[in-house]
């Protein structure tokens, strides 16, 4: 089942409370959070009796096509970004997309009943759109979960997550992360891989 405590680990959500105000309109920027729903219903219902790796190759590409994973690293990692050398960037990204990836499959392995509903309307937060979203447990209680939303690449992409509206992932991210480029690249690769062994291995 979802819960708090498995959309908070599941989707690093910890701590740090942001001021997002705006006008509500009408948004196409919802399509990619309505895909990511759809994406994740699908595993849900598959479970754990569907090998963990099948599940991945499920959601992996939604994933890619919804989030814009190389500015979120790159904005979490910060300065320290453009003094990697480009195969280090590389290893990153790609580590950081396999931890991403296996943290939806391993938080979101059950269904039971859960519904997600998506806000027609979005609200412009400087050059985002903020959509919002609600997660409803079988017992019909809800949790706020919201997107900010930014063109990239041509698409709308979901560049933050919102826990109760207002929790960011990226600014807990970006201070774990920058904490970690203390000790080099090197630091950063291991405790993705590291954090991403340990989701694949509770959720087989």
């Amino acid at each position: 089942m979802i819960d708090r405590r498995a959309i908070v680990l599941g989707l690093a959500c910890l701590g740090v409370v942001v001021s997002l105000p705006g006008r509500a309109v009408a948004s196409e920027a919802t399509a990619p959070v309505e895909r990511l729903y759809a994406a994740l219903l699908g595993i849900m219902k598959q479970g754990r009796s569907t090998p963990f790796a099948q599940r991945y190759d499920a959601i992996a590409p939604v994933v890619d096509a919804v989030f814009d994973l190389p500015g979120i690293l790159q904005v979490s990692v910060g300065q320290h970004w453009a003094a990697l050398p480009a195969d280090e960037q590389a290893a990153l990204l790609e580590a950081y997309r396999r931890y991403t990836v296996s943290t939806y499959v391993a938080n979101f392995d059950n269904f039971n009943g859960q519904r997600f509903e998506v806000m027609p309307t979005s609200r412009t937060v400087g050059r985002d759109e903020v959509v919002q979203s609600r997660i409803i447990s079988a017992s019909g209680a809800p949790r706020e979960l919201d997107y900010a939303m930014r063109p990239v690449r041509g698409a709308w992409r979901i560049v933050d997550v919102l826990f109760d509206g207002s929790i960011s992932r990226l600014a807990v991210q970006r201070s774990d992360f920058r904490g970690l480029m203390a000790g080099g690249g090197a630091a950063l690769l291991a405790s993705l891989r590291q954090k991403t062994a340990d989701l694949e291995a509770n959720a087989r």
